[in-house]
């Protein structure tokens, strides 16, 4: 089943988060019939270059850069996709996919910068990507989602943990009145550090594979 903050909906993500998945390709932020995809291009290149990059040091003193993803990130980040092992791919669509095409890419690097944001976190300036979390809300902002990777070889350096709590102090401060996050039961230690980072958790209607976690945010 794949995610609403994906760019190809189904039935079931429809049925819970119905404002979520009103839009076909709600990855590249709400587009409508007046912007051509060529408008929105220039549009997400333009405003991820206002965002400069934010420096992060984790609990362990791990220190890496966060920025919006911009168009130009398409082929750094299908490398790092490709360096994904097949579960954390798994967890991160919720579906079995060998590799991430250029369309799902697309709707990563293309965003609208408000009800719609892809998080990359990099080192070296900017030399490689290592993380990356997309949030997607509904029209309104009153929920959002969040799906997140990492590299496997940055695991347990807080990388994670800061990514998100980044996120969440984003959504925070646009006005994002609750997010959720949508979990393989396979997927321990993501709902373990949810759980700590204040995310409650339930089963997900309908599919018994996986836990819906939620937490109400302190909008500014």
């Amino acid at each position: 089943m794949p995610r609403a903050s994906d760019w190809l909906m189904c039935a079931s993500v429809h049925r819970y988060f119905p404002r979520l998945v009103s839009l076909w390709h709600i990855g590249i932020g709400f587009v409508t019939k007046n912007f051509t995809d060529w408008n929105m291009m220039m549009s997400a290149e333009t405003g991820a270059k206002k965002t400069k990059s934010t420096d992060l040091t984790t609990r362990t003193g791990f220190i890496f850069q966060v920025r919006p993803s911009r168009p130009s990130d398409e082929a750094a980040l299908a490398k790092f996709f490709s360096q994904i092992s097949a579960a954390d791919m798994r967890f991160r669509f919720l579906t079995a996919i060998k590799e991430v095409g250029h369309d799902r890419l697309v709707t990563m690097t293309t965003t609208d910068h408000h009800r719609t944001e892809n998080f990359l976190a990099f080192i070296d300036d900017e030399a490689e990507i290592i993380a990356t979390a997309m949030l997607a809300c509904d029209e309104k902002l009153e929920i959002g989602e969040i799906a997140t990777a990492i590299l496997p070889e940055f695991k347990h350096k807080g990388v994670s943990w800061d990514m998100l709590a980044y996120v969440v102090r984003y959504a925070e401060e646009i006005g994002v009145k609750s997010i959720v996050s949508i979990e393989s039961r396979d997927h321990h230690e993501a709902i373990a550090m949810e759980k700590e980072m204040g995310f409650t958790s339930e089963s997900y209607p309908g599919d018994a594979t996986l836990v819906l976690l939620k937490r109400v945010l302190k909008s500014k």
